[in-house]
C-alpha cells in the first residue's frame, strides 16, 4: 500500500479489509480465517499462493487452524515467531544429534516395520517416530502427507540472498522457498555459497513424508490409529509422523519431555 508507512497505518488498513470476516460467528476454512486475520490484500499476496503450493489444495479446502501457527504483529519485528529466544544449536542440529547418539548403536537404511518383532524385542519400550498408519499396516486406510523435492546448487558468489530463507508466495513460482545454508551459521565465510530450492510435492510410499495433512478426513482417520496406539503400553509415538500433527521444533521438544515424564521412565 502506497499510503501505509507505520504499524498504525497497517493496522487501520487491515481492520478495514477484514471487517466482513472478523464478525462471522463461524469460520469454515483457511481462506476465511486468513482474511479475518490480515485482510484480503495480504491474503492474496502472501498466503494464498504459498499455502496452495505447500499443501496441494485450495485454501477453501483446508482447515482454518493451519494458518493460526503464524503470528500477526503490527511491529517492525521481522522474526518468524514471537518467542523471546529463537535460534538453532551451535554447529547445527547434526552436531547436537551426533553428541546425543554417542555410544548408542545406530542402524541406517532399515525399515522398522519390516522387522517389527525383532526390533521390538530389543527394549522394554520403543520410541517410534515413523508414520503411525504404516506401524499398523494401514489397517484403517492410508493417511495423507506432503513430501518435498530439493534442488541444490553451488554458486560462485559470496552472497545469493543475504538471509537463510526466502519464501516465494507467488503461485507461478514452482518452488516454495530458497534456503542459503551459510546464514544458519554466523561463523561461515566462503567465496561460494550453497542454495537449495524447495518444492512441495505429492507423497506416495516411495517418497519421504514431511508434513501431515491435517484436514478433517485425515484427522478423523488418525483418531482410529491413535486409539490403537494408546492400547500399546510399551510404544511411544512421537514427532510429526507418529502424532500426525504439524509440530515446530520447540513443540517437539516440549511434547517429548512431557510425554516421557507421563510414562514414568
Amino acid at each position: 500500500w502506497k499510503d501505509v508507512i507505520t504499524p498504525e497505518d497497517a493496522k487501520r488498513k487491515i481492520e478495514a479489509e477484514k471487517v466482513q470476516y472478523s464478525n462471522k460467528t463461524s469460520v469454515n476454512n483457511l481462506e476465511e480465517r486468513a482474511i479475518s486475520l490480515v485482510g484480503l490484500t495480504l491474503y492474496d499476496k502472501l498466503i494464498k499462493g504459498y499455502t496452495e503450493k505447500q499443501w496441494g489444495r485450495q485454501c477453501v479446502d483446508l482447515p482454518s487452524f493451519i494458518i493460526e501457527r503464524i503470528p500477526v504483529r503490527f511491529t517492525f519485528n521481522n522474526n518468524y515467531f514471537n518467542d523471546i529466544y529463537q535460534g538453532i544449536p551451535v554447529g547445527g542440529y547434526t552436531k547436537i544429534i551426533k553428541k546425543m547418539l554417542d555410544g548408542i548403536d545406530v542402524y541406517l537404511n532399515v525399515d522398522f516395520n519390516n522387522e517389527k518383532q525383532y526390533y521390538s524385542s530389543l527394549a522394554k519400550r520403543i520410541i517410534y517416530t515413523g508414520t503411525i498408519d504404516s506401524f499398523f499396516d494401514y489397517k484403517y486406510g492410508e493417511l495423507e502427507y506432503r513430501s518435498l523435492r530439493f534442488e541444490e546448487s553451488v554458486l560462485d558468489v559470496e552472497n545469493f540472498q543475504g538471509v537463510a530463507v526466502v519464501n516465494y508466495c507467488d503461485e507461478k513460482v514452482p518452488f516454495t522457498r530458497i534456503i542459503e545454508h551459510k546464514y544458519f551459521d554466523k561463523n561461515t565465510f566462503a567465496d561460494k555459497t550453497i542454495i537449495t530450492k524447495e518444492f512441495s510435492i505429492d507423497w506416495n510410499r516411495n517418497r519421504e513424508p514431511y508434513y501431515p495433512i491435517n484436514d478433517y478426513r485425515n484427522n478423523n482417520l488418525y483418531l482410529k490409529y491413535q486409539e490403537d496406539a494408546r492400547a500399546l503400553k510399551n510404544v511411544f509415538f512421537g514427532g510429526r509422523l507418529g502424532k500426525y500433527r504439524y509440530y515446530n521444533m520447540d513443540q517437539i521438544v516440549e511434547n517429548a519431555i512431557c510425554d516421557v515424564i507421563k510414562l514414568e521412565w
